[in-house]
């Protein structure tokens, strides 16, 4: 109880300096993101294609970034390549880190949403003239979000919350800036505890946003 009351005139600057770190959190989750959407798209798209190569290295990738916590990825990419000479700062490899392996996550995704779609669409595209990248995108692609979206969003949350880990690399995000109030004013359950709250305020919208797709969509797959 005595730490709560101690914690009392301090919670203004408390506040203050959680919010930068939430600010690098939002700025992590929303890099993160687009590249991980970027690969998972892209190499989802590829792996649909008939190239046994192609989907041969793309499962490769899938299953070794799968298979590697992505804690491990974030300590390769900021020490390991430190070591060679590509020296990168910790927002950079965090936003890198979570990309890649979101990536991975994302191509079976998107995989799935595209192959969802029943094949008579592409061939239809085909024999009216339409080339197969032009029928992926005006076709195949907005059916396929269908499926892909729901998820998509939900990744989004896990995104949020997972970048707790890279204030193992000394990103600036919530979390280091939570460790580094702990450690100045030994005030750990008040500290903690607004850092839980902040938190809960990210990711309350994406998972409000994650169910309100997947009812919409829902809906959209009975009819």
């Amino acid at each position: 109880m005595n730490e709560w009351l101690r914690a009392i005139p301090m919670l203004p600057e408390i506040l203050s300096v959680l919010a930068w770190g939430a600010i690098t959190t939002i700025h992590v989750t929303i890099g993160a993101f687009i590249l991980a959407t970027a690969i998972g798209l892209s190499l989802g798209i590829i792996q649909t294609l008939p190239s046994r190569i192609a989907r041969f290295l793309i499962a490769s990738y899938v299953e070794f970034f799968r298979g590697i916590p992505v804690l491990t990825q974030l300590f390769v990419l900021y020490f390991g390549l430190a070591q060679i000479g590509f020296k990168l700062d910790a927002i950079t490899v965090a936003i890198l880190g979570f990309g890649i392996n979101g990536g991975a996550y994302l191509t079976e995704v998107f995989r799935a949403g595209i192959q969802s779609v029943n094949r008579g669409q592409m061939e239809a595209a085909l024999m009216i003239g339409m080339t197969r990248i032009p029928a992926l995108r005006h076709v195949i692609l907005p059916q396929a979000m269908r499926v892909a979206l729901p998820p998509l969003a939900n990744f989004s949350v896990g995104l949020l919350k997972d970048t707790a880990l890279a204030s193992a690399v000394a990103a600036p995000e919530l979390s280091f800036y939570a460790r580094n109030l702990v450690t100045r004013t030994y005030l750990s359950a008040p500290i903690y505890a607004a850092t839980a709250v902040m938190y809960i305020a990210m990711s309350l919208p994406l998972a409000y946003l994650a169910r309100r797709l997947e009812q919409r969509f829902a809906r959209g797959v009975r009819t």
